[in-house]
């Protein structure tokens, strides 16, 4: 297995140099994926002198298998179902209705905590960078794509520091560009390929994004 990455913020400026050529880019964004994405993204943004904004998106879990996505849902109530999952389990339209309201209680509290009144950025006709602290299956950042693409960005790219080579292929299909750092065949969790994997809290979530907003007026 290859050296772990450290920390979050040490694998998001391994991947900021593998991207600039989207340096001072003028139209371009960067997108974390709340919780564990927003530390990469903050020095990928950065490195990169872009906005910085938050994608969320929640998997819709299967009740009794969460980590099994039958979709995903986002803050403003885009849905995006996984029907084989759906039709294969015989998930009623009733559980999902149930899960996707759970979920978009969850979701709405984020946004009120991370983002406070202020709106979301402006994703049309502009390069998004996503990224993420690592790629399992796939399904939230699948749903972060279908989501973005009915905004109409002029282009979408996916990165992330670590995910399976099938994954980084499937995605190079519906994105841009694909840039990973890491794609080991035997994946197990994103967990494993850090050092600190601790979980990101609520307020370093907000204590980022409003650093970035900060140093971002004053340059």
């Amino acid at each position: 297995m290859s050296r772990k990455f450290h920390t979050r913020a040490e694998a998001g400026k391994m991947l900021a140099r593998e991207l600039t050529a989207y340096a001072d880019c003028k139209d371009l964004l960067v997108l974390g994926l709340p919780r564990g994405g927003v530390p990469v993204a903050y020095e990928v943004a950065k490195i990169l002198g872009a906005p910085l904004d938050i994608c969320l998106v929640r998997k819709l879990g299967v009740p009794g298998h969460k980590e099994l996505a039958m979709g995903a849902i986002t803050a403003g109530g885009i849905q995006v179902l996984n029907y084989d999952v759906v039709s294969s389990l015989g998930i009623t339209s009733q559980t999902i209705d149930q899960v996707t309201a759970d979920e978009l209680q969850e979701l709405q509290r984020r946004d009120r905590a991370y983002r406070g009144d202020r709106p979301p950025l402006n994703v049309k006709n502009i390069t998004v960078i996503v990224v993420d602290d690592g790629i399992a299956t796939g399904s939230t950042m699948r749903a972060a794509i279908t989501i973005l693409k009915q905004q109409q960005p002029k282009r979408i790219v996916i990165a992330v520091p670590v995910a399976p080579p099938e994954t980084c292929d499937q995605l190079s299909d519906q994105v841009d560009e694909v840039v990973c750092l890491k794609m080991p065949e035997q994946m197990y969790a994103v967990g494993v390929w850090y050092e600190d994997f601790s979980q990101t809290t609520d307020e370093e979530v907000r204590h980022l994004l409003a650093q970035h907003s900060a140093v971002s007026s004053h340059s």
